[in-house]
């Protein structure tokens, strides 16, 4: 990246495949604009909906094995889509502590009665849940987007199944990413759809492009498009993009060596930084957030790496709770070994430093 008139090298961005600057979305996304304008022009229920968008969602759903997909402009609004179609005052919903924004504030907004569990203790969600008479709807990050773990999904199927409550997954940063296949941590763990019958994932992240999605069955489908809001009462995404996602999906099942790569400069990286003795959280994902624990020590780890001509941004509260503050370091796959050998040298470099200015 350029910034400032200076290049840097950047370890913090969601392009974990590596396809948003590829030439072949680039291309597409022309020829869609080209062809369809560039704009949509209106909501998917008016004129909006267009021949690249209906093509999109068809191939979502014959990639992830559901019966059909709903496109939304961003996961923020799907999020919210979805929890307030779906959820109503005497309802209940149950997160994860670490969610997305964007579901917490779906399941506020909702006007259910929004409950919170301790990060991935499905122990106490199934205790809590004994209690509770209500229709239920438990959500969570499949990969938490700060931390980097994947969501105990299968005790939170069994827990939803044993309570008739729905299990909906933000996969926003599995898709395309985890699984054999790519289809995100869904896949990882072997579920079947039913087990997980609300899906949401994005376009921007490892697919390359722009905008997010809910796959499901039928009935959820058409619920959402008859109740979601945040679907009904906005500008559908424009075509040219659609066509882009499209071209980033058929890469994203093609090209397999892409998850292979990610895979070794993750592994890589961490056996480089645990010789360097560097505070890693506990990750498999392209995800690898460095502790700092003060937010003026992230902050200080991230200005001298950018001395260093690297960009990783540092994450403070209220991001994540107070004394977690860290570097959210992320890969891509078409990161190479030097770039990542410059890296652990400047983390090597910055940790030093750091180290001599506090003595």
């Amino acid at each position: 990246m350029t910034v400032d008139g200076r290049p840097m090298l950047a370890f913090c961005s969601n392009d974990y495949l590596g396809l948003a600057a590829d030439e072949r979305l680039i291309r597409a996304q022309q020829k869609g604009a080209e062809r369809y304008g560039a704009g949509s022009g209106s909501a998917h229920l008016v004129t909006g909906h267009m021949a690249p968008h209906h093509a999109l969602e068809e191939e979502l759903a014959d990639f992830l094995g559901r019966e059909r997909v709903l496109l939304f402009s961003t996961g923020y609004m799907a999020n919210l889509g979805v929890m307030c179609a779906l959820l109503g005052a005497g309802d209940a919903v149950w997160e994860d502590r670490l969610n997305h924004a964007s579901l917490i504030d779906g399941g506020l907004l909702s006007r259910a009665r929004f409950q919170r569990y301790p990060h991935a203790d499905s122990a106490t969600l199934a205790r809590k849940l004994k209690m509770s008479d209500k229709r239920t709807l438990i959500a969570s990050d499949g990969v938490f987007s700060m931390d980097g773990d994947i969501a105990p999904l299968p005790e939170l199927a069994r827990i939803a199944e044993s309570k008739g409550a729905w299990l909906m997954v933000d996969d926003a940063h599995g898709i395309g990413v985890i699984g054999e296949g790519g289809r995100g941590s869904v896949e990882h763990f072997g579920l079947e759809a039913d087990q997980v019958p609300v899906l949401m994932g994005t376009l921007g992240k490892a697919l390359g492009s722009f905008g997010a999605f809910v796959a499901g069955s039928e009935a959820l489908i058409e619920t959402l498009i008859q109740q979601a809001r945040s679907y009904i009462y906005t500008t559908a995404p424009p075509p040219g993009v659609a066509e882009a996602s499209r071209v980033g999906l058929r890469i994203a099942r093609g090209e397999s060596w892409r998850r292979e790569r990610l895979t070794a400069l993750i592994r890589r990286f961490r056996q480089g930084a645990e010789q360097l003795g560097l505070p890693l959280m506990p990750s498999t994902t392209p995800i690898q957030p460095l502790l700092a624990g003060s937010a003026e020590r992230a902050v200080d780890w991230s200005r001298r790496l950018e001395d260093s001509g690297i960009l990783v941004t540092a994450i403070r509260p209220p991001t994540v709770p107070e004394g977690s503050a860290r570097l959210r370091i992320t890969f891509s796959a078409t990161h190479t070994d030097e770039q990542l050998d410059r890296l652990l040298e400047a983390l090597e470099h910055t940790s030093r430093e750091a180290a001599d200015d506090a003595a």
